[in-house]
């Protein structure tokens, strides 16, 4: 591994941390250190990271914005990659939208509305990034990326710079086919239409208070932890069963939204999966319905 960070740093592939916690990069708070932590500046660096990590045989793990997310308490072995001002950025082409990998989704949302352009108000209350958002098909309020996305340009693991439509990602609920085919969404183009600014705002206002009513933002969390189950939600069944207010170590199944997971402030991965079985295993004893995480796990066991 020394080796490899020495010939990492000598690349001019970005910034190079070793043995860098990553709990401060992830939403929960999270997360033991990566071995080698690669910060690229640009497009050109990405590509040229990963085709060296290709060339070597060498595995490598992405991270954008650290929502969905929960790294486990050892950490993750090999080289992290994570994506920042590198593929932070946006223009507007009339209803098109050209969105880098590392632009905030929620931001996103804001400025289509400004623009007029409707179809992201959804996206208003989904943190993370753009490329995390087309790689799990984010959604809610009964729309989701694969009903705006024209088409994404993702950097494959050989290093290659394609072009994917939507079409290609193979979309299905909180899926898309870049969970097998591992690569880099660099930026995403979102086709909207022209709307009116008074209604958009007003739409975006409305899941904004709902948000705030309902969900435990003030607290370190990841979003849902659990996929909605066929002609339900998982928040209901997990209220119903009398888990809200469950707790392991630090972390806490939140008063306010069953399905999220709240770190209290000492919580570690551990806690978190613990709690995650344990919600899995009463839910389904009690309704027969095995809930599905869709949160993405990574690192060492």
């Amino acid at each position: 591994m020394q080796k490899l960070i020495a010939d990492l740093k000598a690349s001019n592939i970005g910034e190079i941390r070793t043995n860098e916690r990553l709990a401060p990069y992830t939403t929960w708070k999270i997360g033991g250190p990566a071995d080698c932590l690669i910060i690229p500046h640009s497009k050109e660096q990405v590509a040229a990271a990963i085709k060296f990590l290709h060339e070597r045989g060498e595995p490598w793990t992405i991270i954008g914005r650290g929502s969905n997310l929960l790294v486990r308490d050892k950490g993750i072995r090999g080289v992290v990659i994570k994506l920042g001002q590198a593929l932070d950025t946006l223009r507007f082409d009339g209803a098109m939208v050209y969105a880098g990998g590392s632009y905030s989704f929620i931001k996103l949302s804001v400025l289509a509305a400004r623009e007029g352009l409707t179809g992201l108000e959804f996206a208003s209350g989904i943190p993370g990034s753009v490329g995390g958002a087309v790689y799990m098909n984010a959604g809610a309020h009964g729309s989701d990326v694969s009903r705006i996305l024209k088409q994404a340009e993702v950097i494959l693991d050989t290093g290659e710079l394609v072009v994917m439509q939507a079409e290609d990602l193979q979309y299905a609920y909180r899926h898309s086919i870049l969970h097998t085919l591992p690569g880099i969404v660099t930026e995403a183009v979102f086709e909207l239409q022209v709307g009116d600014r008074n209604e958009i705002a007003g739409a975006m206002a409305a899941y904004r208070d709902r948000r705030l009513r309902t969900q435990p933002l003030q607290l370190a969390c990841a979003g849902s932890v659990f996929r909605n189950p066929v002609g339900g939600f998982a928040a209901k069944l997990i209220e119903e069963a009398g888990l809200k207010g469950k707790r392991v170590g630090g972390a806490e199944i939140s008063m306010l939204h069953a399905n999220f997971i709240v770190n209290t402030g000492e919580a570690t991965a551990e806690d978190v999966l613990t709690l995650i079985s344990e919600v899995q295993q009463i839910v389904e004893q009690v309704y027969g319905i095995k809930l599905v995480p869709e949160v993405l796990v990574m690192g060492e066991r």
